[in-house]
């Protein structure tokens, strides 16, 4: 018997073996014998073997890459997380955080981040995910740590511009590298692991951050200067583990340490190829990448990466301070609790995105996360029980980080090319982050205890995001019929059908 170099089957030698990859929307394999005897047998036995060889496949890629990309995604959430819980102690006192000082140090995070996450998704692909995730992963702690040590409001906000920089690359980037490891039909899930992690760190840095704020006043600092200290250290930390850790793009897999044999990194090439057939990257050009600006629906997944986004930062941010100025907890207190609601997300998450992949549904699971999302922020808003007011923030932060997820497989499905990938990517979390800049401004003190404007534009964001899912659902549907019959070529890729 000859075999494939990517499959091993075991099939008796007297039969002779020939492979060709079947385009199903999955990569199969097609044996042909030309014996008579047990046909069926081996053709059966050979695609059990490929299964095994998948499934091995995709756990090596889940612990090397999703494990990896949750946590350093999960460093935009830790800044959140620490600057927020900063927010209840004497941070705004110590560097004069007057008026509306602390939103514009969160603005300014957002603007130089949204200026740099083209260059700096691109350069994941010049450089390699090794060595840019190390790189920007390192600075970022580096600056952390810095902020410790800083004495007015304007050495935060030029921190605060670096730290923005830094970060530009990590969201985008990672999105970009997991979509190009995994088939459509597999992405919303490996998306929810990454958010799965983003999140349980965020959770445990609230916890971490109630710790470290017991420290007030030991050795003469403040407990908000050692959230910073300890937590840019750990990041620096892991930006020196991330070179070792993280993998390259499935075609330079064998650059990476000790991760697949070259027969699991050709199957892996296999498997991309039948589902898209966009491993390889054209030779760079700006005009490569820029022509994509052309597709109106980049724009309509990034209008809706505004409008998540605007939700978002307006919870992650300032829950602390819903916390104590709206629902009349302590400064103790408001850290402590909101972490819960980020360890209740981890179940929706995960069960939309099981789900998702499980039936090819994008665009309903999108819909029930707003729903869930404007349900919760009604009770939040209008609700005079700070229990039913608390359960709120549950369903609201579990309902947007769910959506995480599902917007991000749901845009990665619906293109194909490398370059369009790259730029996809970095126009979705350019205007995340624009949605971030607003979000900073909808929370306003002097509407606690019920915030009713940022109840108000949260609800019909999730409004908007729904129509925008079913406009493009209804554009994929008749795309798909046009494509079926022969009359147009979607994305350039025969074969190529959308998902919605």
């Amino acid at each position: 018997m000859t075999s494939s170099p990517i499959l091993e089957s075991g099939i008796q030698q007297r039969h002779k073996l020939s492979s060709k990859a079947v385009d199903n929307g999955d990569v199969a394999s097609e044996r042909i014998f030309t014996g008579e005897d047990e046909e069926e047998e081996d053709v059966a036995v050979a695609a059990e073997d490929r299964r095994t060889l998948e499934r091995r496949l995709r756990l090596k890629v889940d612990l090397r890459l999703c494990t990896i990309a949750g946590i350093l995604c999960s460093l935009n959430l830790l800044d959140s997380g620490v600057i927020s819980s900063a927010s209840v102690t004497s941070m705004p006192t110590d560097l004069d955080l007057t008026g509306n000082r602390f939103s514009v140090s969160i603005f300014i995070f957002t603007i130089s981040s949204i200026a740099f996450q083209l260059p700096s998704t691109l350069a994941v692909r010049t450089f390699g995910p090794r060595l840019w995730f190390s790189f920007i992963t390192f600075c970022f702690g580096l600056i952390t740590m810095c902020t410790a040590f800083i004495q007015t409001w304007k050495q935060m906000i030029a921190l605060r511009v670096l730290l923005g920089i830094a970060m530009s690359g990590i969201y985008p980037g990672l999105t970009y590298l997991i979509s190009t490891w995994y088939p459509r039909r597999e992405q919303q899930t490996r998306f929810a692991f990454l958010q799965t992690g983003e999140v349980v760190i965020l959770a445990t840095g609230g916890i971490v951050n109630f710790g470290l704020n017991q420290l007030d006043g030991k050795g003469g600092i403040a407990g908000w200067r050692y959230m910073f200290l300890v937590q840019g250290l750990i990041s620096m930390v892991l930006g020196l583990m991330t070179f070792f850790w993280i993998v390259d793009f499935p075609e330079e897999a064998h650059r990476s340490f000790w991760f697949l044999t070259p027969a699991e990194q050709e199957l892996a090439v296999a498997r991309i190829n039948a589902d898209r057939k966009d491993v390889e990257p054209d030779p760079f050009s700006w005009g490569k990448v820029f022509v994509h600006a052309r597709d109106p629906k980049v724009y309509g997944f990034a209008c809706m990466f505004f409008l998540l986004n605007l939700v978002s930062t307006a919870l992650s941010y300032f829950l602390p301070i819903i916390l104590q100025n709206g629902m009349g907890f302590d400064e103790n207190q408001s850290i402590l609790l909101s972490a819960p609601p980020y360890y209740y997300a981890v179940i929706p998450v995960l069960l939309s995105s099981i789900i998702g992949d499980r039936f090819r549904l994008r665009g309903p699971v999108i819909t029930f996360n707003c729903l869930t999302l404007i349900v919760g922020f009604c009770m939040l808003g209008f609700s005079e029980q700070v229990a039913v007011r608390y359960v709120g923030t549950y369903l609201a932060t579990g309902a947007y980080v769910s959506n995480w997820a599902a917007l991000s497989a749901y845009q990665a499905n619906n293109i194909a090319g490398q370059w369009k990938r790259a730029f996809t990517a970095a126009a979705v979390t350019a205007m995340n982050g624009a949605g971030g800049i607003a979000g900073s401004f909808i929370v306003r003190s002097q509407e606690a205890p019920h915030y009713l404007t940022a109840v108000w534009i949260s609800i019909g964001s999730h409004i908007l995001i729904i129509v925008i899912v079913v406009i493009f659902s209804a554009h994929f549907y008749f795309a798909n019929s046009l494509a079926a019959s022969g009359k147009i070529l979607l994305e350039g890729v025969e074969g190529f059908r959308y998902t919605y």
